[in-house]
This record gives structure tokens, C-alpha cells and sequence, in this order.
């Protein structure tokens, strides 16, 4: 027991890192990331929406009778906030206009690697080797996300620094964050709840890279725009056939 949670805290820990590796690199390097913001939000949505499709759906089908309701709620929950975003925030003050742009995107990803915390409780509460199958999954998703996150938020009208530590906490911090609340309370946790938190997500995830990312991207046509959104699908197929084995 004590091994699984101190190899479980390592492995949300190691994601955690391997997303600000990602905030860092492109906050050395801004110029070139927002030349190229486009690749890495075709990358970004091939990865969200195909994993989400490929695997956490059908999962959350096999764990919650529910999933389709609940996954309806986390999309069109989403979909409501920057609705309010918009309508409270964006409208009343013409500088924030764009805020809803970096904040949505940010909400779902932190959402999301708040749930990747809790999955390595689960996995490592299975065996050490499901833990590190599932770490390696993951953290392949966790650079790109860290970027993502971060060119959103500039993108939105925040400052660099204040992009940056926005960031941090919801794509990095969020993880361990998820691992060591859940770790102690998910024995006692249903599958039927952990397949609700799960629809909550993909919902989540679909809309981010549907309504956020994709159209983002489609607005500036790049020229390798495709071969980006074709890698972020092939990662995806590579992460949920490398959780198969």
C-alpha cells in the first residue's frame, strides 16, 4: 500500500514536471510559439478528441450505465460557463474580450489533469505495473498540453506572466493535486462514480478540442495544419494501444 502511493506521487509528479517543461520551453521561446500556435492546437485537439473517442468514452460507457447523460452535462457545462464568460466578463469590459478563448480551454484541461490524478491512484491501487503502463499513456500527452495551455492563454490577452503560473496550476499542479485528494478516498469510491467523474471529463475534453481548438486553428490555414491534427490523432491511437498491452 505504502509503495503504491509513493510510486503513484511520483508519477503524477514526473506529469506535472513534464507539462512545465512545456510551459517553460514556450515561454523562452514565444515568438516561435505563436508562429507555429496553430500545429500545436491541431496537434493538441487530434490528441483530446481522439482519446476521448478511442478511450475514455467507451470506459466510462463500461463503467457508468449513465455515461451519455453525464457526458451531455460536462459538455454543455462547459459550453455555459463561457457562455457566462462572454456575457459577464468579455462584454463589460472590451480589454477582456478575448479572455474566454484561453479561460475555456483552461478550465477543461485543468478538469482533466485533475481526473489524471485520480487515475493514477486507481492504477497504482491495481498493481505497480497497471500504474506504470498507464504513466506511460499519459505523460506522452503532457508536453504539448503545457503549451497548449499557455499560447491559449496569451492568446486570450493575459499577461506572459500571469499566463504562465495560470498554467502551471491548472495543467501541471492539478495533477498531483488529483492523486494525493483521491489516494486516500478511492477504495471507498465506486466504479459507478469514477465512470461519472470520467464522462464529466471526456465531456469536457470534446469540447475544448471541438468548439475551441480546431476552430482556432482553422482560422489562420497553415499549411501543415493537417499533418499536425494527423500526429495529435496518431499519439492518441499510440496511447490507448499502449494502455492495451
Amino acid at each position: 500500500m505504502e509503495n503504491s502511493f509513493w510510486t503513484a506521487l511520483a508519477a503524477s509528479s514526473l506529469a506535472a514536471a513534464v507539462t512545465s517543461a512545456g510551459i517553460y520551453t514556450i515561454r523562452n521561446y514565444v515568438g516561435w510559439g505563436q508562429r507555429n500556435s496553430t500545429y500545436f492546437m491541431c496537434f493538441a485537439a487530434g490528441v483530446l478528441i481522439s482519446a476521448s473517442f478511442l478511450h475514455i468514452v467507451p470506459k466510462s460507457l463500461a463503467m457508468n450505465p449513465n455515461a451519455p447523460t453525464i457526458l451531455l452535462l460536462g459538455f454543455f457545462g462547459l459550453h455555459l460557463f463561457n457562455r457566462f464568460i462572454t456575457a459577464f466578463v468579455c462584454e463589460k469590459d472590451p480589454e477582456k474580450q478575448q479572455y474566454g478563448i484561453g479561460l475555456i480551454p483552461m478550465i477543461g484541461i485543468g478538469f482533466h489533469s485533475l481526473i489524471d490524478g485520480v487515475v493514477y491512484s486507481v492504477t497504482f491501487q491495481v498493481s505497480i505495473f497497471t500504474g506504470f503502463l498507464a504513466t506511460a499513456g499519459m505523460v506522452l500527452h503532457e508536453f504539448p498540453e503545457g503549451i497548449i495551455t499557455y499560447l491559449l492563454l496569451l492568446r486570450g490577452g493575459f499577461k506572459e506572466k500571469k499566463a504562465m503560473m495560470m498554467a502551471f496550476v491548472a495543467a501541471a499542479l492539478t495533477t498531483p493535486v488529483g492523486m494525493l485528494i483521491s489516494y486516500p478516498v478511492i477504495r471507498g469510491v465506486s466504479e459507478t462514480a469514477l465512470g461519472a467523474l470520467l464522462s464529466l471529463s471526456v465531456g469536457a475534453l470534446i469540447y475544448v478540442g471541438a468548439t475551441h481548438l480546431l476552430p482556432q486553428a482553422e482560422q489562420e490555414h497553415k499549411r501543415y495544419s493537417l499533418v499536425a491534427l494527423g500526429g495529435g490523432v496518431l499519439v492518441a491511437a499510440i496511447i490507448v494501444l499502449s494502455k492495451s498491452y
